[in-house]
């Protein structure tokens, strides 16, 4: 039975003991290794002090360790904290700080990086070190234990199985997930979320053992986390990638065979601009998307590329792990839904009252369930922002319900399928008329010239804002500016079209591939900060 999250490698470690539970580079991991190695990792935490509930973080490319480091403190009673690994030292030291880790787990290769602003912070007692030892960090306060990984792991043998006693409703990890405004937040996971979670989407996806898993996403995001928790319920194989391009994914899904490959929108659309001619792909049963949807032009490439694999299209927070999804057999005919409520979990489209939106209304999207996360971390107030408790439960039962409120709009049809809308604080109001930015952004892709766009919206001085598109075109197309308005002109109403367009080389992005849409968003506005307010004759009439 699986209560909490180490219990997902205990029990596929009994049952699949030799099987390959990891693929890195050339080299594999056996279930049974990972359990011992995780094991040692635990014993060794423990012997630093970790107790339950201490935080301990960790900070490396996927690896081994990596998938070793969630179990291992798992074990301990510890909450596991991963890092992005592309985040700055700044960055990094606000997550140390921010969740109290005790422990720090990282890569001499990073160490550089972060030990001037990360060694000096109140509260962090130890560091492991991968691939060095105690010399690199001469100096660290002395107040800093400093242990090598494979000394810490080998002083322990098999035999030390002591596991702190730890129940479901238990913490289990922060999650860091970066806002539109101020630094990351950590979404906190008890062991129920997380366990649920790989029970109710491995469901639905169909996965078994026989099933191997290309991880391109970070444990850091939910579905990346997802993933590998997923894998190892069912004893399937995982293997570890951080790719620089997108035809690395390509040579990686041939080599290895990959039945399921999950990536971001922006993934799959940098994969739809290469050619996939010179790889075996037949090997993919099923595909999913996540972290925004992908435009409706390329899921119809996609399904003309791969027509016998799955296409699952989701939506999901990491303040509830998976949301909802569109059975593929309906993904031809509503290529732009993001479906229903996963199984088990009820999905509430609500207005400004509060109530229940009827068909073919606009409202947002509340999540109630068993995914439903503890909040997040040391921030009571945006805790209350977001977890409320469930309006639609009866007044009489004493012990109120949370739900999360996922400042997303969708639309519900008749069918009772939903469309992802925009985000509630990125609404565009023009002249009395509402503008989703991502409306936007989807006519912006269905032109053959754009590779990358972001709307936003801007002040106007008679209509209060106007739309501002920012784009990146494709690599020798040789689009002006001229002919994208005209193109947008063809395609959207008057008070939709954007009153200034800005061209791009590249975009900046999340390690996880999505867009990063505040940083974007930041410097657009800082570059408006110089200039006046657009003029009253920009193209709204």
């Amino acid at each position: 039975m699986n209560n909490v999250v180490h219990d997902l490698l205990l029990n596929a470690a009994e049952k699949f003991p030799e099987k390959s539970a990891l693929f890195f580079k050339n080299d594999s991991m056996s279930f049974a290794e990972i359990k011992t190695n995780a094991q040692s990792l635990s014993a060794a935490l423990m012997r630093c002090g970790v107790q339950k509930g201490d935080r301990v973080a960790f900070l490396m490319e996927k690896r081994f360790e990596k998938v070793i480091s969630i179990f291992g403190i798992s074990m301990a009673g510890g909450v596991f904290v991963p890092i992005r690994r592309l985040l700055h030292a700044s960055q990094v030291a606000h997550i140390v700080k921010d969740s109290g880790a005790k422990v720090l787990i990282t890569a001499a290769s990073r160490f550089e990086d972060i030990a001037e602003t990360v060694g000096h912070l109140p509260g962090l007692e130890t560091v492991i070190l991968l691939d060095g030892n105690e010399k690199q960090l001469q100096d660290w306060p002395k107040s800093i234990r400093v242990l090598n990984w494979q000394d810490a792991v080998a002083e322990n043998g098999p035999e030390n199985t002591d596991i702190c006693p730890t129940i479901a409703t238990d913490l289990a990890a922060i999650l860091y997930t970066s806002g539109s405004t101020g630094q990351p937040k950590g979404v906190v996971l008890s062991h129920l979320n997380i366990v649920a979670g790989a029970e109710k989407v491995s469901s639905y996806l169909k996965i078994t053992e026989r099933d191997r898993l290309l991880s391109i996403l970070t444990f850091s995001f939910d579905y990346g986390l997802n993933q590998l928790t997923g894998a190892f319920l069912h004893g399937a194989q995982l293997v570890l990638l951080d790719y620089l391009f997108p035809k690395d994914i390509l040579k990686a899904v041939a080599r290895y065979r990959i039945t399921g490959l999950a990536a971001v929108a922006t993934t799959w659309i940098q994969l739809m601009q290469i050619s996939w001619e010179e790889f075996d792909l037949d090997s993919l049963r099923y595909l999913t998307n996540t972290g925004g949807k992908i435009p409706e032009n390329y899921v119809r490439m996609l399904r003309h590329r791969l027509p016998d694999a799955s296409l699952y299209l989701m939506y999901g927070l990491t303040e509830a792990f998976r949301s909802t999804y569109l059975e593929p057999a309906l993904v031809d005919q509503y290529p732009t839904s993001i479906g229903k409520a996963i199984p088990g979990e009820e999905i509430l489209i609500l207005d400004e009252n509060n109530q229940s939106v009827k068909s073919g209304g606009v409202g947002e999207l509340v999540h109630r369930g068993v995914l439903v996360a503890q909040g997040y971390w040391n921030a009571p107030e945006l805790t209350a922002q977001r977890y409320r408790p469930n309006p639609l439960q009866q007044k009489e039962v004493p012990s109120r319900e949370m739900v999360v409120y996922s400042g997303d709009y969708v639309r519900i049809d008749e069918k009772g399928l939903l469309y992802f809308v925009g985000r509630k604080d990125e609404m565009i109001k023009c002249a009395g008329n509402r503008i989703s930015p991502t409306e936007v952004e989807d006519i912006l892709y269905a032109c053959e010239a754009v590779q990358d766009a972001v709307a936003m919206g801007i002040p106007h001085e008679f209509y209060g804002q106007s739309v501002m598109a920012i784009v990146v075109p494709k690599a020798h197309s040789h689009l002006t500016q001229q002919e994208l308005l005209a193109y947008c002109k063809r395609q959207m109403p008057a008070y939709m079209i954007p009153a200034e367009v800005e061209f791009r080389d590249s975009f900046p992005r999340h390690d996880n591939g999505k867009l990063n849409r505040s940083q974007i968003i930041k410097e657009a506005m800082a570059q408006l900060a110089q200039h006046p307010m657009v003029e009253s004759n920009a193209i709204i009439s």
